[in-house]
């Protein structure tokens, strides 16, 4: 049978990707959309689009009734779950068949023994797949881990049963430190997926993330896509994956391959999934079963390049009954594909998350280069859900060449209005060690203190002041006195524009017209200038040397993409104010970001530590715990479950024993 309607549950680029081939399957498409997500690209994409609730995930997109009456509702006979959210949620499968809709996935057993890490290792280790050594059974305590863990051999990594992702994880390295892990792990797996069951594992040194892509029909075949290196991590998340791994020799390619059609076979899977394992830099033909990922991967584009195999199409195929066309021997490799995430976050500043409009987007394209994104300039990127908004995927005759393809198509891509990571992707694959291919998952973690983000150049100060100056030109016929020319009787004035980008402020003066005009920073050497704006498109010529920008401002900040960087550099109207004066030794917490007070690690009134943790927020799944900067006392200002906006003050510390002084 076929289908001629598809509801995809999921948002954002995955949802538009898998729109995309439905679109293309001539599959009628149906997107379900949150209050925040109205005007959300997936939405404009699919042919019908059904609201399903506020922005909170727990209302919406994890909602399962609502989803499943959006399915009805709609005429869907099937739904893709994509990823993240209901992918991998037995119930959801379960609802959907007993309102006789198809799940795009694999059985509800699969899904049920994969979801419980500990349940899928017994189960992949009976069927003689290799695993971790350490200990996975259900309903171990805290105490029965620790007395574990001397056995299993330190460092460890404490692991939660339930979910993926990275949420709940944690490297322990001294038995020490083992009691507090564990009781962050469990509160963040709680959080996360509404279990907290943990189990430990010895964390292998030097370890790689590899992953096999597996794909099985309901007539008994599976095969395998050949694997994707995914060492390059933050936090357990990736960042940078690439098909096929440079670490793997044919031979160890073909018994991953196998190992991961096995641990397919030993729950009856169907359709797509992906077998991860943990392989040693030190011997990389040892591997180790990690876990099943039951739906499809964030990085399957790069199986996609390398196979030619569209695994959206046939997840969609196999869901409808049809058999795979092809042997394991017809799956070949073809060339080397590589992909980076672009993630609304600050590297420079500890990853935090980001956010804001959307003013204007840059996407590469050409020869090798592929672009998943969910982005529309207009929108809006908050802080309800994950901080992903894309990925750039780039497909070369071999790695060498996908590493520089990808690179310039990274220099390619902004999102104006939005910080993010794409800075740091490509600081991160211009590593020599990246370069080599010697990857390891502590690699990028590694690195990141090396990381200085690209100040904005002399060129930018200039490109944004003569986009401040050119929107001041009056439109043609007006008042000619009104042109920002700088005309008076004798020597013309300049037209001066204060700016701050980073620790840097500089006045930019300009005089002249828009033809022709002179420029200098400061006090410095006056150049030629010309500029021309044209909707969001600058052209700026200094000094002879031509640049165009994509350029749009907001709230005072003016966002400059061009020439394989973006920058944001903002008006200052008012003097800068120095404190001179001496610091009282106090400190306030303020919130780095939009999100959710999770924890609260001190009482009100308590005294203090400097490094002690006072509170913790949550944004966009990741958790930033607030320390005290001074030994003091604590004012709390925030308790657990408060929403805070970025700098909304949460907590002050009274430097000293916080006794008054004046009696």
């Amino acid at each position: 049978m076929g289908f001629d309607t598809v509801l995809v549950a999921n948002r954002g680029e995955i949802a538009v990707r898998v729109i995309r081939t439905l679109r293309a399957m001539g599959i009628r498409s149906v997107a379900v959309f949150s209050d925040a997500d109205a005007n959300a690209r997936h939405v404009a994409a699919a042919d019908l689009a059904v609201a399903i609730g506020p922005a909170p995930a727990r209302d919406s997109y994890l909602n399962i009734p609502v989803v499943v009456d959006a399915a009805l509702r709609s005429g869907a006979q099937a739904v893709h779950p994509g990823y993240g959210f209901l992918s991998e949620n037995a119930d959801f499968a379960e609802a959907l068949a007993s309102a006789g809709v198809t799940f795009i996935g694999p059985p509800v057993a699969a899904i049920q023994t994969m979801g419980d890490k500990i349940a899928a290792k017994g189960t992949v280790s009976a069927f003689g797949v290799p695993v971790v050594p350490g200990i996975a059974r259900p309903g171990l305590t805290d105490d029965e881990l620790i007395a574990a863990a001397d056995d299993i051999g330190y460092p460890v990594l404490v692991k939660p049963s339930a979910g993926g992702g990275g949420k709940g994880m944690r490297m322990v390295e001294r038995p020490a430190d083992l009691p507090a892990a564990l009781v962050s792990a469990r509160r963040e797996s709680a959080a996360a997926f509404g279990d907290d069951t943990l189990f430990l594992e010895r964390f292998v040194l030097r370890p790689r993330h590899i992953e096999v892509q597996v794909l099985a029909d309901t007539h008994g075949n599976v095969l395998h896509f050949g694997e994707r290196e995914c060492s390059l991590q933050r936090r357990h998340q990736k960042v940078i994956e690439e098909a096929p791994s440079p670490l793997l020799d044919p031979e160890t390619r073909a018994r991953i391959g196998a190992a991961a059609c096995d641990t397919a076979k030993s729950v009856a899977y169907t359709g797509a999934g992906t077998v991860e394992f943990i392989v040693s830099a030190e011997r990389p033909d040892e591997f180790f079963f990690m876990e099943m990922n039951t739906r499809l991967q964030v990085e399957h584009p790069v199986t996609e390049l390398v196979t030619g195999w569209d695994l959206v199409e046939w997840q969609v195929r196999v869901a409808a009954g049809e058999k795979l066309t092809a042997d394991q021997a017809d799956i070949a490799l073809q060339g080397h594909a590589i992909e980076a995430r672009v993630y609304a976050e600050d590297p420079a500043h500890g990853f935090l998350p980001t956010g804001g409009d959307v003013l204007a987007l840059v996407e590469p394209n050409g020869d090798g280069v592929r672009v998943d994104s969910g982005l529309a300039a207009g929108m809006v990127v908050g802080s309800d859900y994950d901080p992903m908004l894309a990925k750039v995927i780039a497909h070369g005759a071999d790695r060498a060449a996908a590493l520089r393809t990808l690179d310039r198509a990274l220099a390619d891509t902004a999102v104006l209005g939005v910080g993010t990571n794409v800075d740091f992707a490509r600081f991160l694959l211009a590593d020599p060690d990246v370069v080599a291919g010697r990857l390891d998952t502590g690699l990028l973690d590694r690195r990141a203190g090396d990381f200085v983000a690209t100040a904005a150049s002399d060129e930018q100060f200039v490109a944004a002041a003569a986009y401040l100056w050119l929107r001041r030109f009056p439109a043609p016929g007006a008042d000619v006195w009104e042109a920002p020319s700088g005309w008076r009787v004798g020597r013309h004035a300049p037209v001066s524009v204060r700016l701050r980008a980073g620790e840097r402020t500089d006045h930019v003066h300009i005089t002249g017209s828009a033809g022709a005009a002179d420029v200098r920073i400061e006090d410095g050497e006056s150049h030629a200038l010309q500029a021309a704006l044209a909707g969001n498109r600058l052209t700026v010529t200094l000094g002879g040397l031509r640049r165009d920008y994509t350029v749009a401002s907001s709230d005072g900040t003016i966002w400059l993409a061009g020439d394989g960087v973006t920058a944001a550099l903002e008006e200052v109207r008012e003097a800068p104010v120095r404190a001179d004066e001496e610091q009282t030794g106090d400190a306030e917490l303020t919130s780095p970001m939009p999100g959710l007070i999770v924890a609260v690690g001190v009482d009100d009134g308590a005294h203090v530590q400097a490094g002690t943790v006072v509170v913790t927020v949550e944004a966009m799944k990741m958790e930033h715990a607030l320390t005290a900067p001074v030994d003091g006392v604590v004012e709390l200002l925030v308790a657990v479950g408060d929403q805070v906006k970025v700098g909304q003050m949460l907590a002050r510390i009274q430097a000293g024993d916080g006794a008054n002084e004046c009696q």
